[in-house]
Formats: C-alpha cells, structure tokens, sequence
C-alpha cells in the first residue's frame, strides 16, 4: 500500500465501530512481537486535558534532549498528527509500510476465529510499532477512550495520569461520576506513580481506593501539589508550582485558560514522578519544555478581521472552562458562537454556558454519524436569544459567524463543540486567512 491506499484501509476500518476489550489489541501485538514491551511509557487519562498534559510532558522530555513518541487522537489535520516523535509527525512511507505489515495479521486472526480488530486499535498497535522500531526513550500515550477496555491500557507505564473525571461519553462509560471514575481508573496498574488532577471527592475516593488496591501512590494536584497564578494574558500565563519536595516560581506556558495551568502542575508533578522512577529531568527542560508547547484548538486565537478563536470543547467542563476564557480575556468582544455538537453530549448544558455569552449563533452539522438531530440544537439556542442561525454546512458556517462579527463592533468568533467540526471549521479559516 502506498499512503493514499493505507487512508483508505483505515477509513474502511471505521465499519467495525467501537468495540471495547484488550482480547484483540493483545492478540494483534503479540502477532507483532510485543512491541509494548519495549517501551517506557506515561500513559495519559481522563475526561478533558489529557492532550494538552501530553503535549507538555512531550515538550519537557523533548527539553531534555529525550527521543520522545506521543500517541493522541483525534487529529486536526492529518492522521500522522496523532503519532509523532520529538514533535515530527510519522512520515507517509512508515504509516504505509507498517500498516502494509499489520493487514496480513488481520486476516489471519479473522481466520483463527477472532473479531476483525477495530480502527482504533489498529491506530494503537501501528503506534507502538511505530515507537519500538524507532527505539524511543520514553512514549507519552494518551487513551482514546475511558481507560479499562481502552485499547492503550496495553502498556505498563512507569507514570500514569487522570486528569480529571467528567460527565462524557456516558453512552459508552455510565451515567455516573463513579461508573465513570472506575472506567478511567482502569488504567492504573501496579509499580507506577498516579497522578490526578481530579478534586471531586466521590473521584478521590475510588482512585484513593484502586491506587490501594494495587499498592502505588497517589498524587494529587490541588492538594500535595499546588499552583498559583502570578499573570495571564493573550500571550500566555505564568504561575508557580510547589510541590512535596520543590517550588517552581515563575513558570510560563503561552496556552491561555486557568485550566491550562491546573493541566501544566499535573505536568509538573508527572515529571517529578519520572524522577522518582530513574529518569533524569532537569529543572531547565522543565521549564523549557512547558514555555514551548503547543497544542492548537484550545483556546487558540486566529487573528484577522474579524478574530477567531477556536476551542475543542465539546463536554460541559470544556465548555465551563471555554466560558470562563472568554470573561478572562474577552471581556470587550462581542461573541458570534458559531457551535455544531454530536447527538451523545450534553447538548443543553453547554448552551446554557456559552449562549448567554453570545450576541448570534450559528448551529451547524458535525461530519459524523452520531450528529443525530443536530438541529435542535438552534431550537435550544433560541431561549437565550433571537440572532441564531441554522447552516449544515461547515465552511458556510464560518463564513456567516465571520460575516455576523464583521458587522459587529469588537466582533469576535468562538468556534467550538464536536472536535472533527472544529478541526474542518478552523481549517477553513486558516485556508482564507493563509
């Protein structure tokens, strides 16, 4: 297979849908010899914040002068996003050459009597593939989804992180903060360091309990480590971080939202239990690394005329956090939200959040099966105001939010909800602004 060919196979591959359990996943990569085996991983949990938490141990471990892979999903752009080491994303030649390699595996567990491996459990053992061959120092894993039946929870990481535990994804996970906590906690094994940034109790409590159970510490940001604003404007914040056994004054990371820095000490904390677990990290990369991540979606600023910001926050805390943002820093602009979101989310508790923020709206349709009736959306959105607007499709979305803002003095434009909505919307800003 070339690249184009080895797209298509996994586009075909989304037929199998979601279907949860380590029996598969286990099955292809022993096929593959263990690649697993081979790795030192921090594996990254939790509802909101495990991506960004990835990109900021990424970059300090990359500081360091480690040879560092991460492995998130989804992607903005390009399928080789999600597996990157030292930031460069997999080159098309290894994406065709190991999934030329895996495919004949495939059928041959089918043969045996298997379930076809799915997407994204293909996506995962080309990934460790990927990072065993290219011999890593270090492997930063965010899970897809949940964590006990995820099929990332392969790895046996040296740290392991939950950031914190939401409501999402409860079609698949439970209609409860504790069903949903024991799902996450899943990936907590024995001999690593957990760290949370969690601080709803009934959490604490069952990660206090399985961390217990398996005879590892648990480190809690918010209470063993604690954090401290010192500045925050559109280029970035800074902050200090103490913890049991040090203080970091001053600290910069150049994401904005307060939830950026709690994600950072978690960051911080998970480097100090790389510490703890034999690998060396000076203070120096520390905070190297945290000044120069990137992670675009998130808060991310697009100027022009009229600006547009552009937040991946498809849950209610990601909204919570979004309309937090947007008091902190854009308090003098008038919001046009420009909203699309699938069927499975809280649909109305996120409009309650941002719609009374907005001045117009503009309701458009996710490219996803599970949009379901996206359009009731703008029948919710019209209960804070009149100005809402109904467009299916994405590029003509942005256009109409752009053109709303235009026509507004200090007009800004928030895109935001369903991830593979934002991705299309935020890549058609940028092609008309490029």
């Amino acid at each position: 297979m070339n690249y184009q060919e080895a797209l298509q196979f996994l586009r075909e591959l989304t037929k199998f849908g979601m279907n949860f359990g380590l029996d598969r996943i286990k099955t292809l990569l022993g096929l593959l010899g263990n690649p697993e085996r081979n790795l030192q991983v921090i594996h990254i949990g939790g509802t909101n914040g495990k991506g960004s938490v990835a990109a900021m141990v990424s970059s300090i471990l990359q500081a360091e002068g480690k040879r560092v892979g991460t492995f998130t999903s989804p992607h903005l752009d390009s399928y080789r996003e999600r597996i990157r080491i030292n930031g460069e994303m997999i080159p098309e030649e290894d994406v065709a050459r190991l999934l030329t390699e895996i495919r004949p595996l495939l059928e041959q567990m089918v043969a045996a009597g298997h379930e076809h491996p799915t997407e994204f459990e293909i996506n995962t053992a080309l990934a460790l593939l990927y990072f065993s061959r290219k011999q890593v120092d270090l492997a930063v894993v965010e899970v897809g989804l949940g964590g006990l039946i995820d099929s990332t929870n392969v790895v046996h990481p040296l740290v392991t992180v939950i950031t914190n535990v939401g409501m999402d994804h409860m079609d698949y996970l439970g209609n409860t903060i504790e069903e949903i906590t024991r799902i996450k906690a899943g990936i907590i094994k024995e001999n690593t360091i957990v760290i949370t940034g969690a601080t709803k109790p009934q959490v604490l409590r069952i990660l206090e309990e399985k961390c217990a159970e398996k005879g590892v510490p648990l480190v809690k940001v918010g209470q063993d480590v604690r954090y401290e604003y010192t500045a925050a404007g559109l280029a970035g914040q800074e902050f200090t971080v103490r913890t049991p056994d040090r203080e970091y004054p001053s600290l910069k990371i150049p994401l904005l939202g307060r939830h950026q820095v709690v994600n950072a000490s978690v960051a911080v904390a998970a480097v100090e239990a790389l510490r703890q677990q034999g690998v060396a990290v000076s203070d120096r990369a520390l905070r190297e690394g945290l000044s120069r991540t990137e992670w675009p979606a998130r808060l991310e600023l697009i100027e022009g005329e009229p600006p547009v910001l552009v937040d991946a926050a498809h849950n209610y805390d990601g909204a919570a956090a979004l309309a937090e943002a947007l008091k902190e820093y854009f308090a003098d602009k008038k919001i046009v939200l420009l909203i699309g979101m699938l069927a499975d989310k809280e649909r109305e508790k996120v409009l309650s959040l941002l719609a009374p923020l907005a001045e117009a709206i503009v309701v458009t349709r996710p490219n996803s099966p599970r949009a379901g009736d996206w359009e009731q959306l703008a029948v919710e959105a019209r209960r804070y105001l009149d100005t809402v607007t109904v467009e299916p499709e994405i590029h003509r979305a942005v256009e109409r939010a752009c053109e709303f803002a235009a026509d507004i003095e200090d007009g800004l434009v928030c895109i935001t909800g369903s991830f593979y909505m934002v991705a299309e919307a935020r890549q058609a800003v940028r092609a008309k602004r490029t």
